[in-house]
């Protein structure tokens, strides 16, 4: 793995103090809160996995994200929308399967590497109800992955799928400080090598933050999908899953993260690192009334 190369520069000023709701990279579960209404939250990050796999085009190998990109604008007090992709995909290739499952668009066994655009989601996240003493907050979050990625790139799947959650929380200690959240909820996956077929998984997350001070906060999480049909499923709809531990580190007006990643199932990256960084614009725009 490569670390440091980094190379993504910080786009955007430094005049804004960081929102203590929705603190989010770098783990994938969802938190229930929404954004401040009228304001854009902005995150950009980089990952590195090991021994990645990608059973539709028999490739594995050491995988480089490269501007894991999340847009999310606060609409109302409960809504919020979502925008998620990945600008640029690279693959290191450690092996093949000969003949590959599909078609690609290289010979796989005399090509070290591969590179390609990620799938980008849309999703709305809508707060249902807030905490209270004894009961969690609650939301629901609903969307669709659009088909970006080229399959003959052998990275991406080019599938539409939909999904949709159920979002709750709660907060303990003095103050809020530790942040524990979790979601279930169902995924729809098109299974790219099957014809009029498709997968239903489970999806789920299990996450905590904890505020150890001012400027640093603990982060850590379970995440994944779960195949429901017999053996591994349809191709390309296996089992999923990973662990994240990790720091937010406040500075500067903005919310820097990093986090380890370990994979839980067969089909998961064995390991990996992930660096980001978050900003909160103030409110720059009005709601419709």
């Amino acid at each position: 793995m490569r670390f440091f190369h980094l190379g993504f520069a910080v786009l955007l000023s430094l005049f804004c103090i960081m929102s203590a709701s929705a603190q989010q990279r770098p783990l994938l579960t969802e938190d229930v809160d929404i954004i401040p209404t009228g304001s854009l939250r902005i995150q950009v990050g980089v990952d590195f996995m090991q021994n990645a796999k990608f059973p539709v085009s028999g490739l594995t190998g050491d995988l480089t994200r490269v501007g894991v990109v999340g847009i999310n604008i606060g609409l109302a007090p409960n809504v919020e929308l979502q925008i998620d992709g990945v600008l640029q995909n690279f693959l290191s290739i450690n092996s093949v399967t000969v003949p590959p499952p599909i078609q690609l668009g290289f010979a796989p066994t005399n090509t070290i590497s591969t590179n390609d655009v990620g799938d980008f989601t849309l999703a709305t996240k809508i707060k249902v109800r807030n905490e209270t003493k004894r009961g969690p907050s609650l939301g629901i979050r609903f969307g669709v992955q659009l088909p970006n990625s080229n399959q003959a790139r052998g990275i991406g799947l080019n599938t539409t799928n939909a999904f949709g959650s159920i979002l709750f929380g709660k907060k303990f200690g003095r103050d809020g400080r530790v942040n524990t959240f979790g979601n279930l909820g169902l995924a729809i996956l098109t299974a790219p090598t099957n014809l009029f077929t498709q997968n239903d998984m489970l999806t789920y997350g299990f996450a905590s933050i904890v505020r150890l001070n001012n400027h640093i906060n603990f982060a850590g999480e379970i995440n994944g999908r779960a195949n429901t049909r017999p053996r591994n499923g349809p191709l390309g709809t296996e089992s999923q899953s990973e662990a994240r531990i990790g720091m937010q580190v406040k500075a500067s007006g903005l919310r820097f993260d990093f986090a380890g990643i370990a994979g839980l199932t067969n089909f998961s990256p064995r390991s990996g690192v992930t660096f980001g960084v978050t900003y909160d614009t103030p409110v720059i725009f009005a709601p419709a009334k």
